[in-house]
C-alpha cells in the first residue's frame, strides 16, 4: 500500500532509542524527511547513518532537552527551519515513573514535564503553521489507562489523552489530526533494562497478560504511526489505539 508520504516532512522527538528511533527509520523508509531529536548526539548519529545506509534521506540531527521550554521553542524552530515545514509532529519521549505513595512534588513534575508537557509544548509550538497550511499529523505515544502500581507517567499519559481528544475537536476542520497509541510490551531499552530485565521474567508476564505470546518491535509501533500520518487516516482523529498484542490490562 502507497501511503503517499513522499516528500513530507516529520519531527519525531524521543529518537535516540527504542519506540522514537523505530518510528524514524519506518517514515523515513515511506519517503519522509525527517528531523530526530533527543539528548544523546551519539545515537543519533548512529540512526542517521543506519537510515542514510539503508538508502533513505539523511535524518536532520537535533540535540536538545524537550523537558526545558526553551529547549523546545528552539527544537520546533530548527526543526521547521531544516526541512521547510513540519507536516507530522511524533511526540515519542517518555518514560515510566514508578512512584511511592508519599513522592514529593519534583517527582511528579518531572514525570509530567517528560510525559505530557514537552509533547504539548511541542505541539503547540507546529500547530500554528499546520492550521494555515491546513494540513498537519500529530501522534503522541502514550500508555496504559490501566495500571497496577502508582507511576507519575501513567497519570501524565491520561493528561495526554484527554488533551489530545479536545485538541482533536479543535483543530479537525483545519485538516490536523491528532492521535495516541499506548504501546504494550515493546522490545527496548526500557523495558528491556528496567522493567523486564530477565527472560525468565519477560516469559512469565508474556504467558500471564500477553495473548499474542511475545513482546512487539519498535516498528509495530512505527507501522501504525505512518499510517495516522498519512493521507490515507485523514478520517480518525481524536482516537486512542493501542499496539499490545492483546496484553490484558491495557484501555482507552
Amino acid at each position: 500500500m502507497d501511503l503517499q508520504l513522499q516528500e513530507r516532512t516529520a519531527l519525531v522527538t524521543g529518537a535516540s532509542m527504542g519506540i522514537g528511533a523505530g518510528i524514524a527509520r519506518v517514515l523515513a523508509r515511506e519517503g519522509v524527511r525527517v528531523a530526530i531529536t533527543a539528548r544523546r548526539g551519539e545515537l543519533l548519529e548512529q540512526l542517521a547513518k543506519e537510515i542514510e545506509d539503508a538508502g533513505a534521506v539523511r535524518p536532520v540531527i537535533i540535540l536538545g532537552d524537550i523537558t526545558d521550554a526553551t529547549d523546545v521553542a528552539r527544537i520546533a524552530a530548527e526543526a521547521t527551519s531544516a526541512l521547510g515545514q513540519v507536516d507530522i509532529l511524533v511526540n515519542a519521549a517518555g518514560g515510566s515513573r514508578p512512584i511511592k505513595t508519599d513522592a514529593p512534588d519534583s517527582d511528579w513534575d518531572e514525570a509530567f514535564a517528560l510525559n505530557f508537557t514537552s509533547a504539548r509544548r511541542l505541539t503547540q509550538a507546529l500547530l500554528p503553521a499546520m492550521r494555515e497550511r491546513r494540513w498537519g499529523r500529530v501522534v503522541n505515544i502514550s500508555g496504559s489507562m490501566e495500571p497496577r502500581s502508582l507511576n507519575s507517567a501513567t497519570a501524565a499519559k491520561a493528561a495526554m489523552h484527554t488533551w489530545a481528544k479536545g485538541l482533536a475537536c479543535d483543530v479537525a476542520p483545519d485538516g490536523v489530526t491528532v492521535n495516541c497509541i499506548p504501546p504494550g510490551r515493546i522490545n527496548s531499552e526500557q523495558i528491556l533494562n528496567r522493567l523486564h530485565p530477565t527472560e525468565e521474567n519477560r516469559q512469565a508476564f508474556i504467558a500471564k497478560m500477553i495473548p499474542i505470546g511475545y513482546f512487539g518491535e519498535p516498528e509495530d509501533i512505527a507501522n501504525l504511526v505512518a499510517f495516522l500520518a498519512s493521507p490515507l487516516a485523514r478520517y480518525i482523529t481524536g482516537a486512542v489505539m493501542p499496539v499490545d498484542g492483546g496484553m490484558r490490562f491495557s484501555s482507552n
